[in-house]
């Protein structure tokens, strides 16, 4: 064990969670060691040879791995496979060799559910049905860690996130896609330009969100709370709110004149219309509820992207 500032691993540390986590840690005066394939620390959980994963975990020494780690939006199906389950099993693996046990924080999604029952929160001990290609992958990473628990005594806890969003969501994503088009609308024209149209999938569903900054303060408490008997814990709102409804919200706070158009669905799409986590477990073992509501993370969310915008039009009038 470290002496001195825990040692802490975010693994995807250049990412929208592995950011806000890294700079969490660092707040609170841990030695934070961000790695990604892209970065000061470059690691890649998904390369054949898991040597250098291995020297990493030697070098670092870490008394926390924060897994924020994964693929999503535009990845392929085996690119999800490769980044979300079977990089998660070599990781459990070689977490499990180290002498120290350090304990790992992995973040999964309320995707690995699948379909929720409507009006209700979907608690841990439902039976995961996913119905997407990433939430089959997730919950792949999800077992091999519950795995390496049950038969290598691993010190783990997953986190079940629901959908994250606040300052910095990817504009891969629906409401950061959003955010950025809200602010090249008004950095273009202003709160006075003509009704900006935004053609979205159909936003029939019904979605759980949880600010990032809320999931930070889980992952925090997560890395100092005794491994609970139940190692898997909900982080969510506990609400599911209309998705029309959160983007009309979005669209009320940039203060733009728009319309929307939702375009007609794909009939191959399989996501879940409903999706609200039950979070009393994670209530009671981390003493952990949601502090910031809805309406401050999607505020948030405009600053950030006007912010982002703003910077980079900087730097393309320098170059």
């Amino acid at each position: 064990m470290n002496t001195g500032a825990p040692a802490v691993l975010v693994l995807g540390g250049t990412g929208f969670l592995g950011r806000h986590i890294a700079a969490g840690f660092a707040a609170v005066g841990a030695r934070v060691v961000p790695a990604a394939r892209h970065g000061a620390t470059r690691v890649d959980l998904t390369a054949a040879d898991p040597g250098p994963l291995a020297a990493l975990l030697r070098d670092v020494r870490p008394d926390v791995v924060v897994n924020a780690s994964g693929r999503a939006w535009g990845a392929g199906v085996e690119e999800m496979s490769a980044a979300n389950r079977d990089a998660v099993a070599t990781l459990a693996a070689a977490l499990a060799e180290l002498p120290g046990r350090p304990r790992l924080i992995h973040l999964g999604s309320v995707h690995e559910y699948g379909p929720g029952t409507v009006g209700a929160g979907t608690g841990e001990d439902h039976e995961p049905a996913p119905v997407t290609d990433y939430g089959r992958s997730k919950l792949g990473g999800t077992r091999a860690v519950l795995d390496a628990v049950r038969t290598k005594e691993l010190d783990a806890i997953v986190l079940r996130l629901a959908n994250v969003c606040g300052p910095g969501t990817p504009r891969g994503s629906l409401l950061g896609s959003v955010a950025a088009r809200l602010a090249e609308a008004h950095a273009a024209a202003g709160a006075a330009a003509e009704p900006v149209e935004l053609r979205l999938a159909p936003l029939r569903a019904h979605r759980d969100f949880v600010d990032v900054r809320d999931v930070v303060d889980a992952v925090l408490t997560a890395a100092r709370t005794p491994r609970p008997a139940h190692p898997v814990l909900n982080i969510g709102s506990g609400a599911a709110r209309p998705m029309r409804r959160i983007i009309d919200r979005l669209v009320a706070l940039s203060g733009l004149p728009v319309r929307i158009v939702e375009d007609t669905g794909d009939p191959r799409r399989t996501d879940a219309e409903w999706q609200q986590l039950d979070i009393t477990r994670a209530r009671r073992v981390l003493c952990w509820s949601p502090a910031r509501d809805l309406d401050t993370s999607l505020s948030d969310l405009l600053d950030a992207a006007r912010a982002e915008l703003t910077t980079q039009t900087v730097i393309e009038r320098k170059s």
